[in-house]
């Protein structure tokens, strides 16, 4: 006989819901501002001949994709689980967290390679207007500090809001290298320091691409959260009153804010349908009084000593 301990999660599918809607508002009017800039720059890079403003550019088209697709992920994080979906639409957030790390990597890798051309004479493409360089980089710079403005405060409620905040982050960066790039060509005429910002560009992209990249990967392989110790959560539910051993204890993340814990508990025969609530509510209590991470989603299978399954032979294998 087995018992299940599940925590309810209507109202955290609720609360993620109201959250998911507010995000959406964030991310629409962050998009349009971006798609504006977008335009903007790629005229200006056909006008200038810009590398570092092309990137600036190309980063942008990326900004948008993922700001798109964050946006309808947001929306349909909304959405209630069904029979079919029993997690709804949560994990979307982490697939669209690793095609935008995909995309800034990309554009990161190409903007090396053109700027290592264009460095080393491969290529030998020159800036035709640096006044209207430092105008578009000025322009864009005012529109990323206003995305990042909008959405700073919500960027760590999950890998979907980081994605796109790191997304506005990387451009705000960007579009610093082409204010410095283009007042350093102003002042010594060497237009070669275009290149070198639109490399210094993807040198800062690339690792906040990987970082996010791991991370993302790390909830799709299923891998234990962080900070969660499988060893020291089992030794402390042994020492529940009642409970033998515990075994198949698996831990994952559905998506931010959503662990997940599971574990077969080997407990003493005999015992009532009372006590073995009680072991439940003991070990619930356990879990949230020695570990900083919080597991709202556990599954308990309550085995009594002596049962045999395929499980419980591996234990004692």
């Amino acid at each position: 006989m087995a018992h299940f301990a599940e925590a309810p999660h209507d109202s955290l599918a609720e609360a993620h819901a109201a959250q998911s809607h507010s995000h959406q508002r964030s991310l629409m009017l962050t998009l349009s501002l971006t798609g504006t800039m977008f335009a903007a720059e790629v005229a200006g890079a056909i006008i200038t001949g810009s590398l570092v403003l092309l990137v600036d550019a190309g980063h942008m088209l990326t900004d948008i994709a993922v700001l798109a697709a964050s946006t309808i992920t947001a929306a349909l994080m909304r959405r209630r689980p069904s029979n079919r979906r029993t997690w709804g639409w949560a994990r979307l957030e982490v697939v669209t967290a690793a095609a935008g790390a995909l995309a800034l990597l990309t554009v990161g890798f190409y903007a090396l390679v053109e700027s290592g051309m264009r460095l080393f004479g491969s290529v030998n493409d020159e800036v035709h207007d640096v006044g209207l360089l430092l105008a578009f980089g000025i322009w864009g710079l005012a529109v990323n500090i206003g995305s990042i403005a909008i959405l700073s405060a919500q960027s760590h409620d999950n890998m979907n809001m980081r994605a796109a905040f790191l997304e506005v982050m990387n451009d705000a960066m960007g579009s610093v290298a082409v204010v410095v790039s283009a007042i350093v060509m102003m002042g010594t005429g060497w237009n070669g320091f275009d290149a070198v910002a639109g490399g210094f560009i993807a040198i800062v992209m690339i690792p906040r691409a990987v970082g996010l990249l791991r991370k993302a990967v790390a909830v799709l392989l299923e891998e234990t959260p962080k900070g969660l110790d499988l060893d020291l959560v089992r030794e402390h539910m042994e020492h529940v009153p009642h409970v033998v051993a515990v075994h198949d204890v698996h831990a994952s993340t559905v998506s931010t804010g959503m662990p997940i814990l599971m574990a077969h508990v080997v407990v003493d025969r005999g015992l009532t349908m009372e006590q073995a609530g009680v072991i439940l509510d003991q070990l619930q209590l356990c879990l949230r009084e020695h570990f900083e991470v919080s597991v709202p989603h556990t599954t308990f299978q309550l085995e009594p000593k002596g049962y045999s399954s395929d499980s419980a032979q591996e234990l004692h294998s």
